[in-house]
């Protein structure tokens, strides 16, 4: 029996397409495949439980704990948490990107070259995702087909929103410029908002900081002449 066959009968459908549509879109945040990413999660788990029983003089008890405690870290360090910082790095370049590909528009240049114009100028994650899609289109696909399929590859909801908002106002006519017009100005606010939380967090990461390290060197400042008297 073949892995491939090995892995359909341990996963289910549903989850290996699940963990095939979250390796698609970490784009090169991953080496794994999804075939890779089962199997090596597997066996490290089985390891990790006979690992712990030999260990622990009750690893019996403790080796089923710690082995799905294992699986499911497994997933949140090479999927959940690469995915969050992908997205990230994306909607940071998005205001740059489209701020560019609506100014090259505004030049009477039409969506494609547009695409290509700026996919050219800018060095980015995003722009590199764009220069996919546009090299898809050399193999028989349509513009529109090709940034449907774009939208698999992003793991952002903001920006697989704008990519929609494009595809239909192609498809129905309307003005791409007011388009973008407006998810400029929705991405202006979401950062901002975003800048603001960051503001608001920095009180309480101040305050943790003085409770580990500020508060305990006062202490010893006050309460070191009482001790080093009770001590002689």
């Amino acid at each position: 029996m073949d892995d491939k066959k090995l892995t359909r009968l341990i996963y289910r459908k549903k989850d290996i397409k699940n963990i095939s549509a979250k390796l698609t879109s970490l784009g090169k945040d991953t080496k794994f495949t999804t075939l890779s990413f089962c199997n090596t999660r597997l066996f490290t788990t089985i390891l990790v439980f006979i690992i712990t029983i030999y260990i622990s003089d009750n690893g019996y008890i403790y080796a089923p704990f710690v082995a799905i405690g294992y699986y499911y870290l497994f997933y949140y360090i090479f999927i959940v948490r690469k995915l969050k910082r992908r997205t990230s790095r994306l909607d940071y370049e998005a205001l740059q990107f489209f701020e560019i590909l609506t100014l090259t528009l505004e030049s009477g240049r039409n969506l494609e070259q547009s695409l290509t114009v700026t996919c050219d100028n800018v060095d980015s994650e995003l722009s590199d995702e764009f220069k996919k899609a546009l090299f898809e289109m050399n193999f028989g696909k349509s513009l529109l087909e090709a940034l449907e399929d774009m939208k698999a590859r992003i793991p952002s909801e903001t920006i697989n929103n704008i990519i929609l908002n494009i595809i239909q106002t192609n498809q129905f006519g309307n003005s791409i410029l007011d388009t973008m017009y407006n998810q400029i100005d929705f991405l202006r606010e979401k950062q901002i908002l975003e800048i603001k939380e960051q503001i608001n967090k920095i009180p309480n990461k101040v305050s943790i900081i003085s409770v580990i390290f500020i508060v305990p060197l006062i202490m010893v400042l006050i309460l070191g002449p009482y001790l080093i008297d009770v001590l002689s």
